[in-house]
């Protein structure tokens, strides 16, 4: 409500409760976070998941688009296809690495973020957001990329946009109203 181009949620109840008091005007990126046995995926990691947020009001499905397993043995690219197919949704594609960002383009992902840059085996030990990831992307990309991880200041989503990124997913930094209380806390209990 405050010049937010759009925002990105978490399970339906949230997409759907979103949507009500927004209207259609207002874009949706939505997913489904859920912890399957076998799986590291997390981000939407099945159809069913995608439906239900569909169902909900997002106009954007996020997927995990990264080489990990996926539960079901299915693809990302099975995925992106049966969304874009079934659901007639735009899809995002979570990212970690260039060569998932470039297979994820490949299979037709509306949109791509370096979303799961330092959050997966592959990028362990890196810290978002990944500046160089991003410049990658952008150079080696024909379709949207954002940035998403680690945007922790207006500053940041400043430099992120004058790097080429389409759009910024700030998250963390705006929601996360526990960490910023702790941090306050830590502070003024400090000697």
């Amino acid at each position: 409500m405050r010049g937010a181009a759009g925002i990105r949620l978490d399970t339906p109840e949230h997409v759907r409760a979103a949507r009500s008091r927004l209207g259609a005007n207002v874009p949706i990126i939505g997913l489904w976070k859920q912890t399957l046995p076998g799986s590291s995926v997390y981000i939407t990691p099945r159809f069913a998941d995608a439906q239900a947020i569909a169902a909900a009001g997002a106009d954007i499905i996020a997927i995990d688009a990264t080489f990990r397993s996926r539960p079901e043995g299915d693809t990302a690219t099975h995925l992106i296809e049966r969304i874009h197919r079934d659901l007639g949704k735009l899809v995002m594609a979570d990212i970690d690495t260039l060569e998932a960002a470039e297979a994820a383009a490949g299979a037709g992902a509306d949109l791509i973020g370096t979303t799961l840059y330092g959050y997966t085996e592959e990028t362990q030990g890196q810290r978002p957001p990944g500046w160089d990831l991003l410049a990658q992307m952008v150079d080696r990309l024909s379709v949207p990329c954002l940035c998403e991880g680690g945007i922790a200041s207006p500053e940041m989503a400043r430099q992120a946009i004058a790097a080429g990124a389409f759009a910024v997913v700030v998250g963390t930094a705006i929601t996360g109203i526990d960490l910023q209380v702790m941090a306050y806390q830590r502070a003024l209990n400090r000697p």
